[in-house]
């Protein structure tokens, strides 16, 4: 934060994602409205996340090769656009549970665009030294709107409804993307490479890369099976608020918050940590920690002890995120970063979403704490696989070892 483009763009990022948290509570509790259906609801959260399992790849090899700042910005006006658009839908009473499900499939692939496109630019912002930290802080920035962004929206659902709070995260989109024309950055950071190949193949490179790397690969499988199997429960809150724990609205308002709040206290300490050296181990181990945190949530109707448990699980989860997302970004290399980071944007975007529908489907005919319980024992084996690797993993990602890029081949393509 002591250098202007950081204080740019992690002003930027709060005031996106505060309104993006805003907006994903109202658009939780609008689909609960609608429906009363855990499954429509998983639905929904597929709908806003899916599309990152065919579009996080592209916009990856995209951001590699076009100006990541323009591209975030359009993005960014796509997202602004279709709160705008569903705002009015509601206003009028013309939305329905289809309308909704398409909107947030727009909405899904212009944050598949958004999430690599601003990556990207992290490194950009200061030394390689400061990495860690700086990823870290976005991880932070990122939170701290997770845990402010639900107690306003809980607030102004009770109070005014749905509308204001999807039309804020509209506003807020638009001021972000406006915030980062004051940007200084070096064109060989904001320009990515001059394209050498089709992007077809330069999407498949990506692939390529990361399977082939020693670190990476592993990384990004633990973190797509817990993915799956993890964190998906935190997206269903708006049915556990008013199905289980009998408090309506307000309810998904303290739930969502201590969600981020537990966020916010990991991210703090993994923020004042700095460095890569044992981050492998921590960011394994937090998986089992995750595991408990979503057995705690269900263990009792008793609603203190689903916040207890809601607060741990998020804040394994944001530990998890942190450690993998650093080690994989300091250990790509410069010219497959792009690439590299919107395969993890698939992951925490694609994973979920498919871990929800599962999840919904499944609490339609066990219910929904028994199925959280099912999920939540499905991660003990995937932490014992990544435990008994760590070591090997470690070797290769805290010193920021990989193997080089596919040289060039042919030139043409789209």
């Amino acid at each position: 934060m002591s250098h202007r483009n950081g204080r740019v763009f992690y002003a930027g990022s709060l005031l996106a994602w505060t309104g993006m948290w805003i907006q994903r509570i109202a658009v939780g509790w609008l689909a609960w409205e609608l429906t009363y259906s855990p499954f429509w609801l998983g639905l929904v959260v597929f709908c806003d996340l899916a599309p990152a399992v065919i579009v996080a790849p592209i916009a990856g090899a995209v951001a590699d090769r076009t100006d990541r700042i323009r591209l975030t910005m359009a993005a960014q006006g796509v997202t602004a656009v279709q709160s705008l658009t569903l705002g009015l839908l509601v206003l009028t009473g013309l939305i329905t549970i289809e309308l909704l499900l398409a909107l947030e499939f727009v909405v899904g692939v212009s944050n598949s665009f958004t999430q690599p496109a601003r990556q990207t630019l992290i490194p950009a912002l200061v030394p390689r030294e400061d990495l860690p930290a700086a990823v870290a802080l976005n991880s932070l920035t990122f939170n701290v709107a997770r845990f402010t962004g639900p107690a306003i929206s809980g607030a102004l659902i009770v109070w005014a409804g749905v509308v204001p709070a999807i039309l804020v995260n509209c506003a807020a989109y638009l001021i972000a993307s406006v915030s980062l024309l004051l940007l200084r950055i070096a064109a060989s950071e904001r320009l990515g490479h001059a394209p050498t190949r089709s992007l077809r193949a330069e999407t498949l490179d990506g692939f390529r890369y990361a399977a082939r790397h020693r670190g990476i690969g592993p990384l990004l499988l633990f973190a797509a099976l817990m993915g799956v199997f993890a964190r998906p429960f935190l997206e269903l809150l708006p049915a556990f608020a008013d199905s289980v724990f009998q408090r309506g609205a307000p309810g998904l308002a303290m739930l969502a918050s201590a969600t981020g709040g537990g966020a916010l206290v990991a991210g703090l300490l993994l923020a004042a940590r700095g460095g890569t050296r044992g981050l492998t181990f921590i960011g394994i181990a937090a998986g089992a920690v995750m595991a408990l945190g979503g057995f705690l949530f269900v263990a009792t109707a008793i609603f203190e002890i689903g916040l207890l448990g809601a607060a741990i699980a998020a804040a394994a989860q944001i530990v998890h995120g942190v450690a993998i997302q650093t080690l994989v970004q300091g250990a790509a290399d410069r010219a497959m970063r792009g690439r590299v980071l919107s395969l993890w944007g698939l992951i925490i975007r694609a994973c979920p979403a498919l871990g929800a529908l599962g999840l919904g489907a499944l609490a339609e005919a066990i219910g929904l704490r028994l199925a959280v319980a099912c999920a939540s024992a499905a991660c003990l084996p995937v932490w014992w696989w990544g435990m008994r690797r760590q070591r090997r993993v470690a070797v290769v990602m805290e010193r920021g070892i990989g193997p080089k890029p596919p040289p060039p081949a042919e030139k043409g393509g789209i």
